[in-house]
This record gives C-alpha cells, sequence and structure tokens, in this order.
C-alpha cells in the first residue's frame, strides 16, 4: 500500500477508536487488538502523529483553520464534528508522550505473548524459536537498561513482569527438550559411546524418551562408555535456553528444571539395575542370606552408577551449561545426588550392621569396588557444590573399613567364647581350629586390601594402594593374625582339658597343631607369620609327641626293664610277672587308643615309629629272656609275640577298634 493510503487507513482506524473508546487506555486497548492482526496498526505511528500534531500546535496554533485564510494557508480539510466536552476535556488532562523505552516495551509485549500464548512448542519450529530468542534477547537488555536508568519504575515493574511470563515458557520449552527431545526434533537413533569424546559430529542421538525403552547400560567390566541422553541438537537447543535464562537473572531455576528433568532418567537407571532403597533399619533387621543378595546387586550397580551414568550426567551438564557456571555444578549435584547418596547409604548401613566374621568377604568387595572408584571421582567432582558428594564417598569407604576391622576383632571374641564343653572324638580336629584356619586362609585371598585396612590406610592416598612386602611378618595384618593365632591355641589347650585321658589331651593337640601348621604351610599366612612362628608351632607339636610317649608308654617301658643278665638278673617269676603287666598294659592301650585319631598320616606314621622304637626292643628282650630261662621255657604262655606287639602299634590312632 502506498504510504499515503497507509496514513488514511490509519486515520480512520484511529477515528473508529476515538469514536468508540471513552478513555486513551481504552484506545490503545482497541489498538492493541488491531495490531494483532496487522503490524501498520500498531500503537507506534499514532502515537507518533499525536505528538506531531501536539508540536505544531505549540508552534502555530492558528494556521490552520485560524481565520486569517493567510497566502500560505493549507486547503481546509472537511471540517469533522466537533467532540464532545468531555472529550476536550479527557484531552487537556493527557499523559505526555509516550517514549521509546515505553514503545519498544509494549512491542516486545505483544511480540512474546503471541509465542507464549502457543498451544505446542515453540521449538518444534526452529524460526518460531529463534525469532522468540531474538525477542528474548531484546527484552533482556531492554530491562537492564531499564534498571539502569532507574527513572521510570511503572515501565520497569512492567518488563520484569514480562520477562517472568517470557522465563516461564522457556522453562516449559527447556523440560520438554531434554524430557521429550523428539516432539522438537527427531534424532537419530543412538546408544553408548566408548571413547567419551566432545567432539559434535560424534555426538550420538538415542535420547531414550520416545516409545523404546531408556538405554540404560547392562552390567560390564569395561566402563569406558558414556551414555549420550540427548541429541547434538537438543543440547545446542537447551544450551541456547539455558543462556537466555542465566542472563536474564534465573540461572537457579534453570538449574532445578534441568536436575528435575534428569533426575527421573537417573532414578529409572537406577531401579533398571536391581537397587532397592534400603533404610538403616531395613539393612539392620534383615538376614544376612537376604543382605549377600543385595550387596551381590549393589556393588556391579554403583560401579555403573559412579563410572558410567554419573560421569555421562557429567558430561551432558557441562554442554548445556558451558560457560555458565556455578548453575551447570548445581544443576548436575542435582540430579544425581538422590541415587549417589542410595548407594552410599546401603554400603554405609552395612558398615555399620552385625560384625559376624562370615561378612568380612562380601564387605572386602564393597570396599575394594568403593576404593578402586576413588581415583576417579576427582575429575567428576571437582567443583565445590559435588565436593561433599566426593567426601561422602571417601568417608564411607573408611567406614566400610573400620568394619573390616571390627570383623577381625569379632573373630577373636568368637575363638574366645566358643564354649569348652564337648570334645572332639578321638582327640581329632575341633571345628573352631578347622573354620579359624580355613577362615584366615580365604581371607589371604584379599591380602592386599586386608594389609591397607590394618595399616589405617583407608583408600590409599592418593588411590594408589599400599604395596606389600613379601618378606614382612611384622606387618600390622601379620601382627593381627599372629594374635588371633595365639587366642585359638590358648582356646584349644582349654578345650584340651575336658580330655579325662592325659594322652588322649596330647593326642588333641598334636591333631589340632599339626592342621595349623599346614594350613598356614600351603597359603600366604606362612609369609605374615613367618618361619619363626612356624617352627615354634613345630616345636610345641613336637613337645605333645613327646608327652603322650612319657605318659602312655613310659610306665609299660618302665615295666619291661629287666636288667642284665648274671649277678642282679631278675629271677624267671619276676619277668613273669612283668610280662603279665605288659599284657594288661598294651590291651588296655590298645583297645583305648585304636580309637583315637591322628589325621595327619605322616604324624600318625611318626607316633608309630616313636612307640616302637621305645617299645619293641625292651619287650623282645623280655621274651627273649623268658624262652632262655629254664624255669619258664616249658610252661611260658606268650600272648602278644613281638610280631603281635608291632601289628598292634602300627593299627594305633585310626579310628576303629582292632
Amino acid at each position: 500500500m502506498a504510504e499515503g493510503g497507509e496514513e488514511k487507513l490509519l486515520a480512520t482506524v484511529q477515528h473508529i477508536v476515538q469514536t468508540l473508546g471513552s478513555s486513551d487506555t481504552m484506545t490503545e486497548d482497541i489498538l492493541r487488538g488491531f495490531s494483532n492482526y496487522d503490524g501498520r496498526l500498531s500503537l507506534d505511528k499514532p502515537h507518533a502523529a499525536r505528538t506531531a500534531a501536539a508540536s505544531a500546535a505549540a508552534g502555530g496554533g492558528g494556521v490552520v483553520g485560524g481565520g486569517g485564510g493567510g497566502e500560505h494557508s493549507m486547503p481546509e480539510s472537511p471540517t469533522l464534528p466537533p467532540p464532545p466536552a468531555a472529550a476536550v476535556s479527557a484531552a487537556a488532562g493527557r499523559p505526555p508522550p509516550v517514549t521509546s523505552m515505553e514503545r519498544t516495551v509494549r512491542t516486545l509485549d505483544r511480540q512474546i505473548s503471541q509465542f507464549v500464548a502457543m498451544d505446542g512448542l515453540i521449538w518444534a519450529d526452529s524460526a518460531d524459536a529463534d525469532a522468540f530468542l531474538e525477542a528474548v534477547d531484546d527484552l533482556i537488555g531492554t530491562v537492564q537498561e531499564l534498571e539502569a536508568a532507574g527513572t521510570n519504575r511503572g515501565l520497569f515493574d512492567r518488563a520484569e513482569e514480562l520477562l517472568s511470563r517470557c522465563m516461564l515458557r522457556l522453562e516449559d520449552e527447556f523440560r520438554a527438550l531434554i524430557e521429550r527431545p523428539d516432539d522438537a526434533a527427531p534424532t537419530a537413533p543412538g546408544g553408548f559411546r566408548s571413547d567419551g569424546s566432545d567432539d559434535d559430529e560424534d555426538f550420538g542421538g538415542g535420547d531414550g524418551y520416545g516409545d523404546e525403552p531408556i538405554p540404560i547400560a547392562k552390567p560390564v567390566t569395561d566402563y569406558d562408555v558414556v551414555i549420550d541422553a540427548l541429541s547434538p541438537g537438543s543440547v545446542a537447543n537447551v544450551h541456547q535456553i539455558a543462556r537466555r535464562m542465566v542472563d536474564a537473572g534465573f540461572g537457579r531455576e534453570c538449574a532445578e528444571v534441568y536436575a528435575a528433568a534428569r533426575r527421573g532418567f537417573v532414578d529409572e537407571s537406577v531401579a533398571r539395575l536391581g537397587v532397592r532403597p534400603r533404610t538403616v533399619e531395613e539393612v539392620h533387621a534383615s538376614t544376612w542370606e537376604e543382605l549377600e543378595f543385595d550387596i551381590a546387586r549393589w556393588i556391579p550397580a554403583f560401579n555403573m552408577v559412579f563410572r558410567i551414568l554419573i560421569p555421562s550426567e557429567r558430561r551432558l551438564c557441562d554442554r548445556v551449561f558451558d560457560g555458565l557456571a556455578p548453575f551447570g555444578d548445581l544443576a548436575f549435584v542435582a540430579a544425581v545426588r538422590t541415587q549417589a547418596v542410595q548407594l552410599i547409604s546401603f554400603a554405609d548401613a552395612i558398615s555399620s550392621s552385625s560384625r559376624a566374621p562370615e561378612r568380612l568377604f562380601r564387605v572386602v568387595d564393597m570396599y575394594e569396588a568403593v576404593r578402586d572408584l576413588l581415583p576417579d571421582l576427582d575429575p567428576v567432582f571437582a567443583d565445590p557444590y559435588s565436593a561433599a558428594l566426593r567426601a561422602e564417598v571417601t568417608a564411607v569407604c573408611n567406614t566400610l573399613g573400620s568394619s573390616i576391622k571390627g570383623i577381625f576383632m569379632e573373630l577373636e571374641n568368637l575363638i574366645r567364647r566358643d564354649p569348652a564343653r564337648v570334645a572332639a572324638q578321638g582327640g581329632g580336629i575341633h571345628p573352631i581350629t578347622r573354620y579359624v584356619m580355613n577362615y584366615l586362609r580365604a581371607a589371604c585371598g584379599s591380602r592386599q586390601t586386608l594389609e591397607e585396612v590394618m595399616e589405617g590406610d583407608f583408600g590409599a592416598v592418593g588411590g594408589v594402594a599400599i604395596a606389600v612386602d613379601p618378606d614382612r611378618p611384622t606387618s600390622s595384618l601379620a601382627v593381627h593374625i599372629a594374635w588371633i593365632m595365639d587366642v585359638l591355641h590358648k582356646n584349644l589347650d582349654i578345650k584340651s582339658k575336658i580330655y579325662r585321658d592325659p594322652p588322649l589331651a596330647c593326642i588333641f593337640l598334636m591333631n589340632n597343631g599339626k592342621y595349623i601348621i599346614q594350613k598356614v604351610n600351603d597359603s600366604e599366612l606362612g609369609v605374615l607369620l613367618g618361619d619363626e612362628w612356624i617352627k615354634q608351632m613345630t616345636n610345641r607339636v613336637r613337645r605333645w609327641s613327646m608327652d603322650y610317649q612319657r605318659v602312655t608308654w613310659g610306665k609299660v617301658t618302665t615295666v619291661l626293664q629287666i636288667g642284665g643278665p648274671g649277678v642282679g638278673a631278675l629271677p624267671a617269676k619276676a619277668m613273669m610277672q612283668k610280662l603279665r603287666m605288659f599284657n594288661t598294659y598294651f590291651q588296655e592301650i590298645y583297645e583305648a587308643q585304636s580309637e583315637w585319631v591322628i589325621a595327619d598320616e605322616q604324624l600318625r606314621v611318626d607316633v608309630r615309629a616313636a612307640v616302637a622304637e621305645a617299645v619293641m626292643p625292651v619287650y623282645s628282650a623280655l621274651i627273649s629272656r623268658l624262652k632262655s630261662s629254664p624255669e619258664t621255657r616249658h610252661d611260658l604262655y606268650i600272648k602278644y609275640t613281638p610280631e603281635d606287639v608291632e601289628a598292634c602299634i602300627q593299627h594305633l590312632f585310626e579310628g576303629t577298634a582292632k
């Protein structure tokens, strides 16, 4: 339309509005409604015309229609009906002309209101998104100018209110782009990355919020994996929104919206790993079988969350809030903290629960999982806001380490409290000996960790495990195990006193001592306890063997002593009496000790050999003297030949009467 036609159109519209509107406010409202249909019908041009007319009236009000009709007078325009008296009065009290800043705010209000009122996503159309962001930028700049000027509080409040409406809509768009990025723009399906690079062109898609299940990584052993939850385009879009919200002073609100949107993804990811929330009371009330099952799930879940899920969230958050610190750090912590604390709390509850010895190995597994993770947390939790979360992981590592030490102390108490009521049948190996030695032998499979814990170096400085000296029997772990062995020895000594037969008590101590030596020699217990300890224990077993020989066979060999031939030799009747006494002693010993047990074959052979070495020479000498004696050789009854005695000795300690 030509310029003259446009002016006539505007004049006509203004006339209609002034005729219908009873006040300037109503007039502007009607014009604003017209402007929604045609930008040429905006308030700007009528205000400009009004300002020009007011200036002309002030400079020479009688030029037009002044009655002079001079040669420079303009042609008279058609005369309009005079306004009513009320209109004239209102015109006299009309506010000052609208400033350019007011016109800017009004224009931005019209533009932004159109976008705010849209039903669908603004970002569904890139042109709309660009136009909206441009208007937002203009509005932010205008608010900043008004605040700096400080001369028009009313206009500033109006602009602030408009900015708040704008931010609310941006929050909705921001949330939708994170939770439902497909609604804005389709992205190629993606998955997991194995490199962790930041190149946008390599950034996978796969937001995981469409119809397909959320792509959560399954338990793995290689944790060099990154979850790309948003496509590069979605990341760019949400970054643009985040930047505007931060510029407008709504950074914290933006961080809260982001965290709320991502928290659902994190929560569902952890739930799919099979970990359920457990209170401390529930953990303490659960049976160990239930907790073992939960721990078996917790360890891979802990690694998945802290090695894959949380670093992936850190990477995404850093890209969305690139250059917008500290709001990215706030958003990251708020998004992951709930699930991270849930995992940490379970470990803390386990460490504060019962310290029964059977729990050691699972607690060691948990401790190792946390300890090995600590060095990798530094780049993820480097900011001040997530430092507290890093400290909580370190703290739970310490509590797990303390729990391991407590379990070892409980093992000592368990040995001390084991009652001396029922003796091991036949002087065999006591169940407490088997339990303790197998327990310690299995524990040495985690010797590196136990050395670290006993030294009090929980988690190791900088995450580097301490070196284990293979020839260091004076380490804290070695001293602790030696102390446990001493407690076990004292307990066995008390149990040996249950036996009414002293020789059987010796057999009991020999059996258990030999078993202990075997378990020490074929495991790292030998390294920890050292050769000197093994030597001392071997001497104990030898001493118990000698005690057995003395108590059991001492009286037998004494009975068999007959002295040499010639002067002072025993008479035949005395030798026959000794033979009868030997028969009685030997029968009693054989009937009893054939039911006794020496579990170790070599020890059994050695004891039998020692018995034979003590008994057979003197017994053979007695039989030989009796056979050569004229008084006894015709009526001699020999119940046990030397061969019979030798055979019986070889059947001792087999656990079955012969």
